[in-house]
């Protein structure tokens, strides 16, 4: 069965889509830490980010850090953080949230309620930076 992740990848299901290329897909967390929190996947299902063979690997977390340079243009912050948990979702992926203090990685805090609008608002104004 697909994760939610491949169903998203193949628009089964809708997402807010930074950025794409053919192995490689970005999209907001709809229950973010922060506005602009982003998830980088690879198209090929892997549960586990390290499962992933070498050149996957790399070449995600080079997408991840050209999705990570357009989120600092688009995102008031002071940096980008990175977290991967990968218990939530079998399907690997990278988390990028805009940080301005420490604390704002701490997923055990409560998410951010966005409208529709403002998901949209901020996935296009990422998405515009991203080169």
């Amino acid at each position: 069965m697909a994760t939610i992740f491949t169903r998203i990848v193949k628009g089964e299901i809708p997402s807010y889509k930074i950025a794409e290329d053919e192995r490689f897909y970005a999209f907001l967390d709809i229950n973010p830490l922060a506005e602009g929190h982003t998830l980088v996947i690879p198209k090929q299902e892997v549960d586990y980010l390290f499962d992933l063979d070498p050149d996957a690997l790399s070449g995600l977390t080079l997408f991840a850090q050209r999705v990570a340079k357009a989120i600092e243009k688009a995102v008031p912050c002071k940096r980008i953080g990175v977290a991967v948990l990968g218990l939530e979702v079998p399907h690997a992926h990278i988390h990028l949230v805009p940080l301005n203090r420490e604390s704002d990685i701490d997923f055990r805090k409560p998410k951010l309620q966005l409208t529709p609008e403002r998901f949209s608002e901020i996935a296009r104004n990422i998405s515009t930076e991203f080169e």
